[in-house]
């Protein structure tokens, strides 16, 4: 089993989630998370001055799925969370010794 994570825009989240739905991908979790990569921060406009924000707001998606679906989910949201400029996101995965659901033993 593999874990992937998308870090990705908050705009772009409800088209990602649309198309893994679609897909037949329903189980995730998102998180709303801040950070920066290469853009360093971007500068804002505030009442005539300008701004530095040096933490980006962006949102998290993880998903626990099978290795040989890892490819598909990652274009899937590369697609659909693209939009050619810095700051598009990263993605993540990781290897997942064990799942363990709470509710059934």
């Amino acid at each position: 089993m593999k874990k992937v994570e998308a870090i990705i825009r908050p705009e772009r989240l409800d088209k990602v989630s649309e198309a893994l739905l679609e897909s037949g991908f329903y189980a995730m979790t998102v998180t709303e998370v801040r950070g920066r990569g290469k853009q360093k921060g971007i500068a804002l406009q505030f009442r005539g001055k300008e701004i530095m924000v040096d933490m980006i707001p962006k949102v998290k998606i993880e998903i626990v799925l099978e290795d040989e679906l890892v490819d598909k989910v990652i274009d899937i949201i590369r697609t659909n969370a693209q939009t050619g400029k810095n700051g598009d996101g990263k993605v993540f995965v990781y290897d997942i010794e064990k799942s363990i659901g709470v509710r059934a033993k």
